[in-house]
């Protein structure tokens, strides 16, 4: 999966954020349902300007920006 086909980031769309190319869906619209326990089908039902190849290509983005940084975690009393 070339996620580079997929997501864009231009200024002077959507504040900069990377999104869906062609469209104004951001990559964390996408993740956040897929977090909130949306499939891949209800997605691309709800934006119907998707498809499963962008669903793919915002994971793909995710993992890659994973991989690039590392997220202080809290710490919990245990």
């Amino acid at each position: 999966m070339r996620w580079q086909e997929y997501i864009t980031v231009d200024a002077a769309v959507c504040h900069g954020r990377a999104c869906i190319k062609g469209t104004r869906i951001t990559v964390s619209v996408v993740l956040d349902n897929l977090a909130a326990g949306l499939t891949p089908d209800e997605i691309v039902h709800s934006y119907p300007s998707l498809d499963h190849e962008a669903i793919r290509a915002a994971i793909a983005y995710a993992a890659e920006l994973g991989r690039e940084r590392v997220v202080a975690m809290p710490s919990f009393p245990a």
